[in-house]
């Protein structure tokens, strides 16, 4: 049943805002992000964080960017290569060939530079909508929402949506979220969803909204 109340956006964003400056933590691409890393950095990254904790994100992703750091580069590596440098991201070896073919697509089809739209994004191997949407914001500064599933569940939690997949909470939230909350939203959420309001455990006392969560 949808809920009966929603809450107050612009008095919540204020209140992440604040609380996010002040945590000593942050999503494994929002840091790459804020080290003004390139586009093609990002994507791979973004890739590679399927599935795999930030801890093994990062590690892994150093250790592609320091043998390959472009997509001219990573093109010229075998299969083999980039599992062993990716390893032990999940599905690590799954991951290796998308990494060669999304380089070799960029490379051939838009001359080594990471295309800047979210359907020329989505005909790359391995990417969908989740993953090109991030590239957009954090990569291009482009107005786009990128929907997770902690996006996904604390949205219908506070009553901003009613949907059932996170493709659904992408739409709906671009009709009911203002837009200049779209670009931040999912650093934010993806935030409180790993820390104090996790699938299976929501500490409410220590909530940035607390007192104005519908779901309290």
């Amino acid at each position: 049943m949808k809920n009966q109340t929603v809450i107050p956006v612009d008095k919540a964003f204020a209140a992440l805002r604040k609380w996010v400056k002040e945590l000593d933590y942050a999503p494994v691409i929002d840091l790459m992000a804020a080290g003004h890393d390139s586009p093609w950095k990002l994507l791979a990254s973004t890739m590679l964080s399927a599935r795999t904790k930030d801890a093994v994100t990062t590690k892994a992703s150093r250790s592609l960017f320091a043998k390959a750091d472009t997509p001219e580069k990573t093109a010229k590596l075998s299969v083999e290569e980039l599992a062993e440098l990716i390893y032990p991201v999940g599905f690590y070896k799954t991951k290796a060939e998308n990494l060669k073919k999304l380089a070799q697509d960029i490379v051939e089809r838009f001359g080594g530079n990471v295309p800047e739209t979210l359907e020329e994004l989505t005909t790359l191997p391995g990417v969908g909508v989740k993953t090109a949407s991030l590239v957009l914001i954090k990569a291009f500064d482009k107005y786009e929402i990128c929907v997770d599933t902690h996006v996904h569940r604390i949205s219908n939690m506070w009553g901003l949506v009613e949907t059932k997949t996170p493709e659904e909470t992408r739409i709906e939230l671009k009709k009911t979220l203002p837009k200049k909350y779209w670009k931040e939203i999912n650093q934010e959420l993806v935030t409180l969803g790993q820390t104090v309001c996790r699938p299976t455990k929501h500490e409410c006392e220590k909530c940035p909204v607390k007192g104005l969560c519908p779901a309290e």
